[in-house]
């Protein structure tokens, strides 16, 4: 039996103030208080922008920001995990690199994160127009239940007189000229022109070999949506990574004909196919791409996994990752991944640029011929930096792309320490090639250079391959998140789920539910860990190890309650946890985290 009720009356809570030391953005200079919101409906948005989920729920409240723009007002409050997301001017440029158009609070701090108990990127909340918290949500799979929930307060507060319409806050920046604006990835065509996808502008950009003289424009709004990886396939044409369409197009620099020849235009969620015919499979959220082993890899940074395509049969499978997000090795269908953003195939190695773990990993096959993940560097979700040396103890930030080199060693694209690093598997050593690069977030080899995409700079840069690296000083980080005191033995973990208003949950083909529990590391559950359908478990944490991360993962599934349609409308609401926790005797033995409703 799971702990899932339907939604009762409404509890309010006092809405704590909204505090940022960044300050405000996108409000025209103007800073706000919950005060000069009220009578508005407020959507709280707590987000990062290194966090895939969270540029998803940017997607799937652009809707409701339209609809309801003279009732709601919905702000992004940006609580940063790594240090680079720290940087105002990062924030700023994420703003407009995602298309944010709304007030953003600028929370280096975290102090509004920690005033709202939030425990997850991305985390929703919703404020009523007197200043009551009403309801709250993490992760992805909400924005219907919230258009549900704002109609009833609408209704309610009209009734009351305490609704308040108008123009909301949101005051649109001055747009910039530049020659690419943020853009992602790039290659070389065969007859050495440069092929960039110019990201923020939705198309992909030839350039002639010195990466500044603009040949053509290819595609714009309404063809691409934030393309971001490339690859040359067999034949000729280019394969490119249309990330917020979540699908797979080609163009060809011969007839400048561009296909779609993998997804459906909408993204992949829990339940759905993994394999077959490859335009009748959803996607999410592909960011790169390499032609390895006669296939088309795809790193599926929506959902934390490797896919393949294959041209010849027109058809994609997943080849490695569970969707959990974490850093395990191991056999390719048992492998954790985190938002992988890059790739590079070199000889019978792909390499991967793992970036939510700060990691760089490869796949090969093994004497049996079954794929394998190993990592080279990283270690998790939660350690960062900028070290050097041995392989083992060695450190990166947010990596987003990875670069073969002709002499077997890959340069890694270390986004978030504005470096491009090297390492090489003959020694295990991990060196700086250069540094003060903003935001580098590809690179590819032409001749003896090596040219950058330096994404926040909006520019390719082109450099000669060092032979000495740059010595850097150390620096190592922990994601600066408070860790959870919670007491050795039983530890109560509550997933709260209440199915929205006008919902059920969805069990006409079995248990709606799901729930996986894990550790890092590992050691620290003496039980309880494993998949279940409850929302609700007993764990047993162990007294030896004093901290750790619990890594929670959670799926519910409601549709439309209405006995009249044999076929409602049925929503996937899921998240990930990873909680640092902190056992000590006074910790407490229950450790509620909400996916949808409020705890009780």
């Amino acid at each position: 039996m799971n702990d899932v009720t339907p939604a009762p009356r409404r509890a309010r809570v006092r809405a704590p103030e909204l505090i940022g030391k960044g300050g405000w953005l996108n409000t025209g200079g103007q800073q706000y208080t919950l005060a000069d919101l009220r009578g508005r409906i407020v959507v709280l948005d707590f987000w990062t922008f290194c966090c895939i989920n969270c540029l998803h729920v940017l997607d799937e409240l652009r809707e409701l920001e339209q609809k309801h723009s003279d009732t709601v007002v919905i702000i992004g409050v940006h609580s940063p995990k790594f240090v680079h997301e720290a940087e105002h001017q990062a924030v700023v440029d994420a703003v407009e690199r995602y298309g944010v158009h709304h007030p953003v609070l600028d929370d280096p701090e975290l102090a509004t994160w920690k005033q709202y108990a939030v425990r997850a990127w991305p985390t929703l909340v919703v404020i009523d127009p007197e200043g009551y918290v009403v309801a709250q949500h993490a992760g992805e799979g909400h924005a219907h239940a919230i258009e549900t929930l704002v109609t009833e307060l609408e209704a309610e507060h009209a009734a009351k007189g305490t609704l308040r319409r108008g123009d909301g806050p949101y005051v649109a920046p001055e747009p910039v000229a530049t020659g690419l604006r943020f853009p992602g990835k790039v290659i070389t065509l065969p007859g050495g022109n440069l092929l960039v996808s110019d990201t923020t502008r939705h198309q992909l950009v030839e350039l002639e070999p010195d990466g500044e003289t603009v040949v053509r424009r290819i595609g714009g709004e309404g063809v691409f949506n934030e393309p971001q990886g490339l690859a040359l396939l067999p034949g000729g044409k280019v394969a490119v990574a249309d990330s917020v369409h979540h699908a797979i197009r080609t163009y060809d620099p011969e007839t400048g004909g561009i296909a779609l020849v993998a997804g459906t235009g909408k993204q992949w969620w829990q339940g759905s196919p993994t394999s077959g015919p490859a335009l009748d499979v959803a996607l999410s959220s592909p960011w790169d791409l390499a032609w390895f082993g006669g296939r088309l890899w795809i790193a599926m940074a929506g959902v934390h996994q490797l896919w393949t395509y294959d041209p010849e049969s027109g058809t994609v499978e997943v080849a490695a990752g569970t969707t959990n997000e974490g850093l395990v090795d191991g056999p390719a269908a048992e492998a954790w991944f985190a938002q992988p953003s890059g790739l590079s195939a070199a000889g019978d190695r792909l390499w991967i640029a793992d970036s939510e773990t700060s990691a760089l990993r490869w796949i090969e096959s093994d004497a049996e011929g079954r794929a394998v993940v190993h990592t080279a560097v990283g270690t998790g979700l939660f350690d960062f930096g900028h070290r050097d040396g041995d392989a083992g103890q060695a450190l990166l930030q947010h990596p987003l792309g990875v670069t073969a080199l002709p002499d077997g060693s890959v340069a890694v694209s270390d986004t978030y320490n504005h470096a491009l690093r090297r390492y090489d598997p003959a020694t295990g050593e991990v060196t700086t090639l250069a540094t003060d690069l903003r935001e580098p977030s590809d690179a590819v080899l032409v001749g003896d250079d090596i040219v950058v995409v330096e994404s926040a700079r909006h520019r390719l840069t082109r450099l000669r391959l060092p032979d000495e690296a740059v010595r850097v000083e150390s620096v190592a980080h922990r994601t600066q998140r408070a860790a959870t005191d919670v007491a050795p033995g039983k530890l109560r973990v509550d997933v709260v789920f209440q199915a929205p208003a006008g919902q059920k949950l969805d069990v006409r083909y079995g248990p709606s539910t799901r729930l996986l529990v894990s550790a890092t590391p590992p050691e620290l559950l003496l039980d309880g860990d494993g998949a279940g359908t409850d929302l609700s478990r007993d764990v047993v944490l162990n007294p030896e190890v004093t901290e750790g991360v619990l890594h929670v993962s959670a799926m519910a599934a409601s549709c439309d309650d209405d006995p009249a349609n044999p076929y409602p409308a049925c929503h996937v609401h899921q998240q990930d946890w990873g909680v640092p926790v902190r056992v000590t005797d006074e910790g407490t033995d229950r450790l509620p985290l909400v996916l949808a409703g409020m705890d009780g």
